[in-house]
């Protein structure tokens, strides 16, 4: 089990490469993580929801994704609120300090249960925990940290993040922490995301040793030439950081943007406060001639090749969002103009007339307008839809003229029932639990679908980059375009080349008894 000395040290990357690391040794794995926080969720072939990271870590593992492996899933939808997902299925909306208190122990024997079902029938159970297990205020009530060791007795792997500094105190405050019993489960250390000669952390290394008791297993340096999906809160917001030079306002008479200035087509993702979902667009991101960036306010969006209004968990609030920054106007108007917009499930329902909540399922907000972009009303109901879809390209013109009747998939979730104008033709002829379906709507250079992972289509996403550099005049350049799969298959295999290399493997298989 990997446990860290707070969040963001790499526990899921962690994960993952140990995950890669024993399939390629032959061993049946599998993930699990007890309880996860985030907005980035995928839908099972089953229709069950469970959070993206996991499904990371069974995809490294070489398994079909299964919401045992992650029996609970939060997703926030205000401050202190969060909507409960349980084995799959949402169980309504929570306070934090209701979830935290009676429902969080109701709900540990389905997390027990789920945990022995997956040792069971595999061979080697990879475990992540949240946050850090020395949280005091929560420990009374834990279920995703040492509690998950102490049913199992599984052996605890420490992380610590050393490229953020402290990790020495964060190390040793964290087992001091600890209940005895606790302490006595944790059996190595790894240092994460170093950077430098590892001679000058010697020192450090044989100070742990000294301090602790517990061995040093690995140093894992940092690295950037390739990616693996993480965990979306704080990741978001670092990459809002790193891309703000990139959203800051034009000057007059600088209309290049980034993008071009870099020899890039340049995509503004709205970055709306509720965001989900924000892997749709690391396919995109991926791509060599395609600049991402996030984009808050009217002023950082520039003059962009393409704006995609992504998923939300607050689809009324993320609305409102948009009129009041004056983003709404400002879209609405660059679209007129013929500026190319996607909007994907919530940003779908954004570029609709109207989106109603008469429930008050999602927000306080009753009606909110939308963009006023695609003939389509929307109203939040009480019921998710989540299913995995496949079907063909109906759509003739854009970007769609390049790929018409060729095959595209992808995962809806949602709670919302949106109804277009008659005779509006939609994009895509989709099929879930063998009910065929219409999807989608276009309008102008604007085009609006449910389809979380639509990008992921090669054909497709190879096909609206060309068009969108035949709208600058110009031919799509020569460059190394992998599909989406073989580039996850690639990347994890450098992972676990890179923690083989960096870690004590002899000593963690001894450790697991393998």
């Amino acid at each position: 089990m990997f446990q860290g000395t707070s969040s963001n040290v790499g526990k899921s990357v962690l994960t993952a490469a140990f995950c890669r690391i024993f399939y390629q040794e032959g061993y049946l794995t599998a993930p699990f993580k007890a309880q996860n926080m985030a907005l980035n969720s995928f839908v099972t072939a089953a229709g069950g929801e469970m959070g993206r990271a996991q499904v990371v870590q069974a995809q490294a593992a070489g398994r079909e994704p299964d919401v045992r492996m992650n029996p609970i899933l939060l997703k926030p939808t205000g401050q202190a609120n969060s909507q409960v997902i349980l084995l799959g299925k949402a169980q309504g909306t929570f306070p934090a300090r209701d979830y935290h208190g009676e429902y969080q122990k109701t709900a540990w024997p389905a997390v027990e249960t789920c945990l022995r079902q997956l040792r069971d029938e595999n061979e080697v159970l990879v475990i992540e925990g949240a946050g850090s297990p020395a949280e005091v205020n929560l420990k009374a009530n834990d279920i995703v940290n040492m509690r998950v060791a102490r049913a199992l007795q599984s052996p605890v792997l420490l992380i610590a993040d050393i490229d953020r500094g402290g990790a020495l105190a964060s190390v040793v405050g964290t087992l001091e922490l600890l209940e005895p019993e606790e302490r006595a489960l944790v059996k190595g250390i790894i240092l994460n995301k170093f950077r430098g000669d590892i001679r000058l952390l010697q020192p450090a290394l044989d100070f742990l040793r000294e301090k602790t008791g517990i061995p040093v297993l690995g140093v894992v340096p940092y690295f950037s030439e390739f990616s693996i999906p993480e965990e979306d809160s704080v990741v978001l917001e670092q990459e809002k950081t790193r891309l703000a030079k990139q959203a800051q306002p034009l000057r007059p008479g600088h209309e290049t943007d980034a993008g071009e200035a870099a020899g890039r087509l340049d995509i503004a993702v709205i970055r709306l406060p509720y965001i989900s979902n924000f892997t749709d667009f690391d396919a995109l991101r991926d791509e060599e001639d395609a600049a991402v960036r996030y984009v808050a306010d009217p002023d950082a969006l520039g003059s962009p090749d393409l704006v995609v209004i992504p998923g939300s968990k607050n689809t009324l609030a993320d609305l409102r969002f948009l009129h009041d920054s004056g983003l709404a106007a400002r879209l609405r108007e660059d679209w007129q103009r013929g500026l190319p917009i996607i909007g994907i499930c919530g940003g779908y329902q954004m570029l609709g007339r109207v989106v109603r909540d008469p429930l008050h399922l999602e927000s306080a907000l009753e009606v909110t307008p939308g963009l006023n972009i695609l003939p389509l009303e929307t109203e939040i109901l009480p019921e998710k839809h989540t299913v995995q879809s496949r079907g063909s390209i109906l759509a003739g013109s854009l970007f769609f003229e390049q790929c018409r009747g060729q095959a595209v998939s992808g995962y809806e979730i949602h709670m919302g029932s949106s109804r277009a104008d008659e005779n509006q033709p939609p994009l895509f002829e989709l099929e879930a639990g063998g009910a065929p379906y219409g999807d989608g709507l276009q309008a102008g250079t604007a085009v609006g679908t449910y389809l979380h992972g639509l990008f992921d289509n090669d054909s497709l996403r190879r096909a609206l980059l060309a068009w969108l550099w035949q709208r600058r005049g110009q031919s799509r350049p020569p460059v190394r375009s992998l599909s989406q799969a073989a580039m996850r298959e690639q990347a994890f295999n450098r992972l676990a080349d890179l923690v083989r290399k960096s870690v004590d493997l002899a000593a963690i298989r001894a450790l697991m008894g393998l």
